[in-house]
Protein backbone atom coordinates (compact mmCIF):
# COMPACT_ATOMS: atom_id res chain seq x y z
CA UNK A 1 0.00 0.00 0.00
CA UNK A 2 1.16 3.73 -0.97
CA UNK A 3 1.48 6.12 2.13
CA UNK A 4 1.96 10.16 1.69
CA UNK A 5 5.34 9.47 3.06
CA UNK A 6 7.80 9.46 0.28
CA UNK A 7 5.06 11.26 -1.60
CA UNK A 8 5.48 14.24 0.46
CA UNK A 9 9.55 14.60 0.63
CA UNK A 10 9.80 17.12 -1.85
CA UNK A 11 8.55 19.53 0.07
CA UNK A 12 10.18 20.14 3.64
CA UNK A 13 6.80 20.15 6.01
CA UNK A 14 8.01 22.15 8.95
CA UNK A 15 8.61 24.79 6.53
CA UNK A 16 5.33 25.14 5.09
CA UNK A 17 2.57 22.91 6.90
CA UNK A 18 -0.29 25.24 8.18
CA UNK A 19 0.64 28.06 6.06
CA UNK A 20 0.50 26.70 2.17
CA UNK A 21 -3.12 26.23 1.65
CA UNK A 22 -3.63 29.86 3.39
CA UNK A 23 -1.39 31.27 0.77
CA UNK A 24 -3.23 29.34 -1.97
CA UNK A 25 -6.92 30.36 -0.43
CA UNK A 26 -5.90 33.56 -0.69
CA UNK A 27 -5.57 33.78 -4.50
CA UNK A 28 -8.68 31.63 -5.19
CA UNK A 29 -10.26 34.22 -3.24
CA UNK A 30 -8.47 37.05 -5.25
CA UNK A 31 -9.86 35.80 -8.22
CA UNK A 32 -13.21 35.64 -6.66
CA UNK A 33 -13.87 31.22 -7.67
CA UNK A 34 -15.69 31.03 -4.20
CA UNK A 35 -19.04 33.12 -5.66
CA UNK A 36 -21.74 31.38 -6.50
CA UNK A 37 -22.46 31.05 -9.89
CA UNK A 38 -26.56 31.37 -10.00
CA UNK A 39 -26.94 31.85 -13.40
CA UNK A 40 -25.16 28.01 -14.29
CA UNK A 41 -27.15 26.43 -11.17
CA UNK A 42 -30.24 27.73 -13.41
CA UNK A 43 -29.58 26.63 -16.22
CA UNK A 44 -28.07 23.33 -14.70
CA UNK A 45 -31.03 22.47 -12.58
CA UNK A 46 -33.39 23.31 -15.69
CA UNK A 47 -31.61 21.27 -17.91
CA UNK A 48 -31.82 17.89 -15.39
CA UNK A 49 -34.74 18.90 -14.69
CA UNK A 50 -36.15 18.50 -18.38
CA UNK A 51 -34.13 15.67 -19.25
CA UNK A 52 -35.87 13.90 -15.87
CA UNK A 53 -39.34 14.61 -17.50
CA UNK A 54 -38.91 14.52 -21.05
CA UNK A 55 -37.30 10.78 -20.09
CA UNK A 56 -40.23 9.47 -18.10
CA UNK A 57 -42.48 11.31 -20.95
CA UNK A 58 -41.08 9.18 -23.53
CA UNK A 59 -41.04 6.00 -21.21
CA UNK A 60 -45.40 6.41 -21.14
CA UNK A 61 -45.50 7.47 -25.11
CA UNK A 62 -42.82 4.53 -26.31
CA UNK A 63 -44.79 1.83 -24.24
CA UNK A 64 -44.42 -1.65 -24.25
CA UNK A 65 -41.59 -1.50 -26.65
CA UNK A 66 -37.78 -2.51 -27.17
CA UNK A 67 -37.30 1.02 -27.82
CA UNK A 68 -37.35 1.15 -23.80
CA UNK A 69 -34.00 0.10 -24.02
CA UNK A 70 -32.58 3.57 -25.54
CA UNK A 71 -35.38 4.89 -22.83
CA UNK A 72 -33.72 3.02 -19.89
CA UNK A 73 -29.82 4.32 -21.20
CA UNK A 74 -30.84 7.61 -21.18
CA UNK A 75 -33.00 7.60 -18.09
CA UNK A 76 -29.86 6.09 -16.46
CA UNK A 77 -27.65 9.06 -18.07
CA UNK A 78 -30.22 11.14 -16.18
CA UNK A 79 -30.10 9.47 -12.76
CA UNK A 80 -26.12 10.33 -12.80
CA UNK A 81 -27.09 13.95 -13.73
CA UNK A 82 -29.15 13.89 -11.25
CA UNK A 83 -27.04 12.36 -8.39
CA UNK A 84 -23.77 15.16 -9.26
CA UNK A 85 -26.53 17.83 -8.80
CA UNK A 86 -27.22 16.52 -5.27
CA UNK A 87 -23.39 16.16 -4.49
CA UNK A 88 -23.53 19.81 -5.25
CA UNK A 89 -26.30 20.55 -3.28
CA UNK A 90 -24.36 18.62 -0.04
CA UNK A 91 -21.24 20.85 -0.55
CA UNK A 92 -23.34 24.26 -0.39
CA UNK A 93 -22.22 24.79 -3.99
CA UNK A 94 -25.67 26.06 -5.04
CA UNK A 95 -27.12 28.20 -2.02
CA UNK A 96 -26.04 30.71 0.02
CA UNK A 97 -27.75 28.88 2.92
CA UNK A 98 -28.01 25.54 4.63
CA UNK A 99 -31.88 24.98 4.49
CA UNK A 100 -32.95 25.29 0.24
CA UNK A 101 -30.15 23.18 -0.75
CA UNK A 102 -31.42 20.57 1.91
CA UNK A 103 -34.68 20.81 0.51
CA UNK A 104 -33.65 20.34 -3.12
CA UNK A 105 -31.18 17.68 -1.94
CA UNK A 106 -33.56 15.68 -0.48
CA UNK A 107 -35.68 16.26 -4.02
CA UNK A 108 -33.41 15.43 -5.81
CA UNK A 109 -31.42 12.26 -3.75
CA UNK A 110 -34.63 10.93 -1.87
CA UNK A 111 -37.36 11.20 -4.37
CA UNK A 112 -35.17 11.72 -7.70
CA UNK A 113 -32.87 8.65 -7.82
CA UNK A 114 -33.84 6.84 -4.42
CA UNK A 115 -30.81 7.66 -2.31
CA UNK A 116 -30.89 8.64 1.31
CA UNK A 117 -29.62 12.60 0.99
CA UNK A 118 -28.74 12.62 4.33
CA UNK A 119 -26.97 9.39 4.44
CA UNK A 120 -24.85 10.21 1.66
CA UNK A 121 -24.08 13.81 3.06
CA UNK A 122 -22.58 12.24 6.13
CA UNK A 123 -20.69 9.62 4.41
CA UNK A 124 -19.17 11.66 1.64
CA UNK A 125 -18.56 14.48 4.68
CA UNK A 126 -16.50 11.75 6.41
CA UNK A 127 -14.57 11.17 3.11
CA UNK A 128 -13.91 14.76 2.62
CA UNK A 129 -12.17 14.91 5.96
CA UNK A 130 -9.82 12.10 5.54
CA UNK A 131 -9.75 10.89 2.11
CA UNK A 132 -8.14 7.42 1.17
CA UNK A 133 -7.46 7.01 4.70
CA UNK A 134 -7.79 3.31 5.88
CA UNK A 135 -9.45 3.99 8.68
CA UNK A 136 -11.51 7.03 8.16
CA UNK A 137 -12.37 7.04 5.39
CA UNK A 138 -15.63 5.29 4.27
CA UNK A 139 -15.58 5.27 0.57
CA UNK A 140 -12.19 2.83 1.27
CA UNK A 141 -13.54 0.73 3.84
CA UNK A 142 -13.41 -3.15 3.15
CA UNK A 143 -16.82 -4.67 1.68
CA UNK A 144 -16.95 -6.02 -1.37
CA UNK A 145 -13.97 -4.32 -2.70
CA UNK A 146 -10.60 -4.28 -1.06
CA UNK A 147 -8.64 -1.37 -0.79
CA UNK A 148 -5.92 -2.03 1.62
CA UNK A 149 -3.56 -5.12 1.03
CA UNK A 150 -4.18 -5.95 4.77
CA UNK A 151 -7.85 -6.83 4.27
CA UNK A 152 -7.26 -8.65 1.65
CA UNK A 153 -6.56 -11.88 3.55
CA UNK A 154 -8.39 -14.21 5.32
CA UNK A 155 -11.34 -13.73 2.68
CA UNK A 156 -12.71 -16.85 1.77
CA UNK A 157 -15.85 -18.63 -0.18
CA UNK A 158 -17.31 -15.40 -2.57
CA UNK A 159 -15.98 -12.43 -0.85
CA UNK A 160 -12.43 -13.86 -1.50
CA UNK A 161 -12.93 -15.21 -5.22
CA UNK A 162 -14.28 -11.10 -5.57
CA UNK A 163 -11.32 -10.18 -4.01
CA UNK A 164 -8.76 -12.32 -5.94
CA UNK A 165 -10.21 -11.20 -8.63
CA UNK A 166 -11.67 -7.55 -8.52
CA UNK A 167 -9.66 -5.82 -11.10
CA UNK A 168 -11.51 -8.13 -13.49
CA UNK A 169 -15.00 -7.18 -11.72
CA UNK A 170 -14.80 -4.16 -10.91
CA UNK A 171 -16.80 -2.28 -13.74
CA UNK A 172 -19.39 -5.28 -13.69
CA UNK A 173 -19.72 -4.86 -10.18
CA UNK A 174 -20.32 -1.83 -10.89
CA UNK A 175 -23.86 -2.15 -12.14
CA UNK A 176 -24.88 -3.14 -8.56
CA UNK A 177 -23.97 0.36 -7.20
CA UNK A 178 -27.71 1.67 -7.69
CA UNK A 179 -29.05 -1.12 -5.78
CA UNK A 180 -26.22 -0.68 -2.68
CA UNK A 181 -26.97 3.11 -2.28
CA UNK A 182 -30.67 1.68 -1.75
CA UNK A 183 -29.77 -0.91 0.88
CA UNK A 184 -27.14 1.69 2.61
CA UNK A 185 -29.76 3.86 2.34
CA UNK A 186 -32.10 1.89 4.78
CA UNK A 187 -30.20 0.07 7.01
CA UNK A 188 -28.82 4.23 7.79
CA UNK A 189 -32.69 5.39 8.49
CA UNK A 190 -33.02 2.05 10.50
CA UNK A 191 -29.68 2.66 12.48
CA UNK A 192 -30.78 6.53 13.43
CA UNK A 193 -27.50 8.07 10.50
CA UNK A 194 -29.75 10.25 9.19
CA UNK A 195 -31.16 13.33 11.44
CA UNK A 196 -34.60 13.48 9.94
CA UNK A 197 -35.86 9.58 9.23
CA UNK A 198 -39.31 10.29 9.19
CA UNK A 199 -39.43 12.60 6.27
CA UNK A 200 -36.18 10.81 4.45
CA UNK A 201 -38.06 7.59 5.09
CA UNK A 202 -41.34 9.22 3.59
CA UNK A 203 -39.45 10.58 0.45
CA UNK A 204 -37.79 7.47 -0.21
CA UNK A 205 -41.22 5.44 -0.09
CA UNK A 206 -42.60 7.60 -2.38
CA UNK A 207 -39.92 7.31 -5.16
CA UNK A 208 -39.75 3.23 -4.88
CA UNK A 209 -43.87 3.14 -4.99
CA UNK A 210 -43.53 5.70 -8.08
CA UNK A 211 -41.29 4.63 -10.01
CA UNK A 212 -42.67 0.79 -9.46
CA UNK A 213 -45.69 1.95 -10.63
CA UNK A 214 -44.85 3.52 -13.65
CA UNK A 215 -43.42 0.76 -14.75
CA UNK A 216 -46.37 -1.42 -13.93
CA UNK A 217 -48.58 0.78 -15.55
CA UNK A 218 -47.07 1.24 -18.80
CA UNK A 219 -45.18 -2.60 -18.93
CA UNK A 220 -46.42 -6.13 -17.99
CA UNK A 221 -44.13 -7.50 -15.41
CA UNK A 222 -41.53 -9.31 -17.11
CA UNK A 223 -40.50 -6.11 -19.57
CA UNK A 224 -40.70 -4.06 -16.61
CA UNK A 225 -38.44 -6.11 -14.59
CA UNK A 226 -35.98 -6.13 -17.34
CA UNK A 227 -36.38 -2.65 -17.74
CA UNK A 228 -35.52 -1.86 -13.94
CA UNK A 229 -32.36 -3.99 -13.59
CA UNK A 230 -31.18 -2.77 -17.11
CA UNK A 231 -31.83 0.80 -16.20
CA UNK A 232 -30.45 0.33 -12.57
CA UNK A 233 -27.63 -1.58 -13.99
CA UNK A 234 -26.54 1.51 -16.09
CA UNK A 235 -27.48 3.85 -13.42
CA UNK A 236 -24.87 2.10 -11.33
CA UNK A 237 -22.28 2.01 -13.79
CA UNK A 238 -22.05 5.55 -14.86
CA UNK A 239 -22.63 7.16 -11.35
CA UNK A 240 -19.67 4.79 -10.19
CA UNK A 241 -17.60 5.55 -13.24
CA UNK A 242 -17.59 9.50 -12.32
CA UNK A 243 -16.02 8.91 -9.01
CA UNK A 244 -13.67 5.67 -9.75
CA UNK A 245 -10.52 7.91 -11.13
CA UNK A 246 -10.76 10.41 -8.48
CA UNK A 247 -8.66 8.96 -5.69
CA UNK A 248 -8.12 4.85 -6.23
CA UNK A 249 -5.12 3.91 -6.71
CA UNK A 250 -3.94 7.22 -5.27
CA UNK A 251 -1.67 7.15 -2.01
CA UNK A 252 -3.15 6.56 1.26
CA UNK A 253 -2.32 9.12 4.19
CA UNK A 254 -0.06 8.06 7.39
CA UNK A 255 -2.38 10.42 9.00
CA UNK A 256 0.07 13.73 9.48
CA UNK A 257 0.11 15.34 6.64
CA UNK A 258 -1.05 18.90 6.58
CA UNK A 259 -4.42 20.04 4.92
CA UNK A 260 -3.39 20.47 1.47
CA UNK A 261 -1.11 17.82 1.10
CA UNK A 262 -3.89 15.53 2.51
CA UNK A 263 -6.41 16.70 -0.13
CA UNK A 264 -3.93 16.96 -3.12
CA UNK A 265 -1.62 14.21 -2.56
CA UNK A 266 -4.58 11.51 -2.33
CA UNK A 267 -6.61 12.65 -5.26
CA UNK A 268 -6.44 12.76 -9.27
CA UNK A 269 -7.64 14.85 -11.99
CA UNK A 270 -8.68 13.86 -15.36
CA UNK A 271 -8.27 15.97 -17.73
CA UNK A 272 -10.69 16.83 -20.22
CA UNK A 273 -12.53 19.27 -22.06
CA UNK A 274 -16.60 20.72 -21.58
CA UNK A 275 -17.83 17.33 -22.72
CA UNK A 276 -15.95 15.91 -19.69
CA UNK A 277 -16.50 18.64 -17.60
CA UNK A 278 -20.43 17.98 -17.60
CA UNK A 279 -19.91 14.08 -17.95
CA UNK A 280 -17.97 13.79 -14.42
CA UNK A 281 -20.35 17.26 -13.09
CA UNK A 282 -16.42 18.65 -12.81
CA UNK A 283 -15.56 15.73 -10.47
CA UNK A 284 -12.70 15.41 -13.08
CA UNK A 285 -11.47 18.31 -11.43
CA UNK A 286 -10.72 16.16 -7.67
CA UNK A 287 -8.13 18.31 -6.39
CA UNK A 288 -9.75 21.24 -6.48
CA UNK A 289 -12.82 19.93 -5.28
CA UNK A 290 -11.37 18.77 -2.32
CA UNK A 291 -9.16 21.96 -1.44
CA UNK A 292 -12.22 23.95 -2.21
CA UNK A 293 -15.34 21.83 -1.93
CA UNK A 294 -17.69 24.91 -1.89
CA UNK A 295 -16.63 26.36 -5.27
CA UNK A 296 -18.89 25.98 -7.74
CA UNK A 297 -18.30 23.61 -10.77
CA UNK A 298 -17.56 25.61 -13.29
CA UNK A 299 -15.48 27.68 -11.25
CA UNK A 300 -12.93 24.35 -10.40
CA UNK A 301 -12.15 24.65 -14.33
CA UNK A 302 -10.68 28.05 -13.53
CA UNK A 303 -8.90 27.07 -10.59
CA UNK A 304 -7.25 24.24 -11.79
CA UNK A 305 -4.19 25.72 -13.21
CA UNK A 306 -3.76 28.29 -10.18
CA UNK A 307 -3.37 25.37 -7.67
CA UNK A 308 -1.21 23.33 -10.54
CA UNK A 309 0.82 25.64 -11.05
CA UNK A 310 0.71 26.78 -7.13
CA UNK A 311 1.67 22.95 -5.94
CA UNK A 312 4.75 23.05 -8.35
CA UNK A 313 6.18 25.79 -6.82
CA UNK A 314 5.87 24.32 -3.22
CA UNK A 315 6.97 20.83 -4.69
CA UNK A 316 3.89 18.82 -4.00
CA UNK A 317 3.07 16.29 -6.75
CA UNK A 318 -0.19 16.51 -8.66
CA UNK A 319 -1.38 14.16 -10.20
CA UNK A 320 -3.42 14.87 -13.63
CA UNK A 321 -3.74 12.05 -16.08
CA UNK A 322 -6.70 10.89 -19.14
CA UNK A 323 -10.17 9.24 -18.12
CA UNK A 324 -8.65 6.04 -19.49
CA UNK A 325 -5.25 6.31 -17.82
CA UNK A 326 -7.22 6.67 -14.35
CA UNK A 327 -9.36 3.73 -14.90
CA UNK A 328 -5.87 1.68 -15.81
CA UNK A 329 -4.41 3.00 -12.56
CA UNK A 330 -7.35 2.21 -10.82
CA UNK A 331 -7.64 -1.22 -12.03
CA UNK A 332 -3.70 -1.93 -11.41
CA UNK A 333 -4.17 -1.01 -7.75
CA UNK A 334 -7.04 -2.75 -7.50
CA UNK A 335 -5.03 -5.79 -8.89
CA UNK A 336 -1.98 -5.53 -6.94
CA UNK A 337 -4.14 -5.50 -3.34
CA UNK A 338 -5.53 -9.13 -4.57
CA UNK A 339 -2.30 -10.59 -4.83
CA UNK A 340 -1.76 -11.51 -1.12
CA UNK A 341 -5.56 -12.78 -1.54
CA UNK A 342 -3.89 -14.93 -4.75
CA UNK A 343 -1.40 -15.97 -3.01
CA UNK A 344 -3.09 -16.98 -0.09
CA UNK A 345 -5.40 -19.37 -1.82
CA UNK A 346 -3.02 -20.85 -4.38
CA UNK A 347 -1.11 -21.76 -0.90
CA UNK A 348 -4.43 -23.36 0.37
CA UNK A 349 -4.68 -25.21 -2.77
CA UNK A 350 -1.19 -26.43 -2.90
CA UNK A 351 -1.61 -28.20 0.32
Amino acid sequence: MTTLTSATSTAPRAATAGSDFAVLARRINAEGLMQRRAAYYVARISVVTLMFLGGWTAFFLIGSSWWQIVTAAFLAITFTQVGLLAHDLAHRQVFRTKRPGEIAGRIAGNVGIGMSYGWWMEKHTRHHNNPNHDDLDPDVAPEVLIWATESALGRRGLKGFVTRHQAALFFPLLTLLAVDLKISSIKALRNGVVKRPRLESTLLLLHGVGYLSVLLIVLPPLPALGFLLLHQALFGLYLGMTFAPNHKGMPHPAGDEDFLRKQVLTSRNVRGGRFTDAALGGLNYQIEHHLFPGMPAPNLRKAQPIVEAYCAQIGVPYEQTSLVTSYRQALRYLHEVGAPARAEHEARAGR
